[in-house]
């Protein structure tokens, strides 16, 4: 399984983004996908994740009401919306794909796509 995320760049505070996380490799609805974040001097950090289904999503309490979680299955695609974007919301954003949604369910991982908000 493969993953590519997309769609990071720089923003002003308040603006919004959309990251894109094409899966690629298997039948892209066995899996959850999650995303993750990492700053500078921190550890990486769970954002947002989605079911197999769709039906199911979880998050961090950093990204209520700001930020949300999609599935295209025909385009084997997770999009992360996010709205009313923090400084502190710079970091590398990554996807994650696995058996379950939760962090631990995690198994293969892409290389990231760095977002910067400025202030």
């Amino acid at each position: 399984v493969q993953l590519q995320a997309c769609g990071g760049g720089l923003v002003q505070a308040g603006g919004s983004l959309r990251l894109s996380c094409v899966v690629s490799g298997r039948t892209f609805s066995r899996y959850a996908v999650g995303w993750f974040r990492q700053a500078p001097g921190k550890e990486r950090e769970f954002v947002f994740s989605i079911s197999r289904s769709g039906i199911s999503t979880y998050y961090a309490d950093f990204v209520k009401g700001r930020f949300t979680i999609s599935r295209d299955n025909a385009k084997n695609t997770v999009y992360l919306q996010m709205n009313s974007l923090k400084p502190e919301d710079t970091a590398v954003y990554y996807c994650a794909a696995g058996s379950d949604p939760g962090v631990d369910g995690m198994d293969y991982w892409g290389k990231g796509t760095l977002v910067t908000v400025s202030s």
